[in-house]
């Protein structure tokens, strides 16, 4: 016979799964917080700094790297996320299915 919805959220790997989910998804969302909103201070409050040239004779300025480096910082974390999903909760989601069952 199959579990309940309550029976399932009473389940201690269920409630792992979330609690553990819940605390890599907020670590991850505040590091990209602050990857981004420290991107947007330094455009706010040192330009010259963003708009320096990298080398004497080009245009490309460091801010260029710099706002590069925050779109693909996205890509990572959210690369980070699947990988560890991958390995962990899935494993954990099959565990409580089977218990479920």
């Amino acid at each position: 016979m199959a579990a309940t919805a309550l029976e399932i959220e009473q389940n201690p790997k269920f409630q792992e799964l979330v609690a553990t989910r819940k605390k890599l998804g907020w670590t991850l969302s505040l590091v990209m917080l602050a990857i981004y909103f420290g991107f947007i201070l330094l455009v706010a409050f040192n330009k010259a700094f963003l708009g320096t040239p990298i080398s004497p004779n080009g245009v490309t300025t460091i801010g260029i790297p710099i706002g590069l480096g925050v779109i693909v910082s996205a890509f990572v974390l959210t690369g980070f996320y699947v990988v560890r999903a991958n390995a962990r909760y899935d494993e954990l989601n099959r565990q409580i299915v089977e218990e479920s069952k």
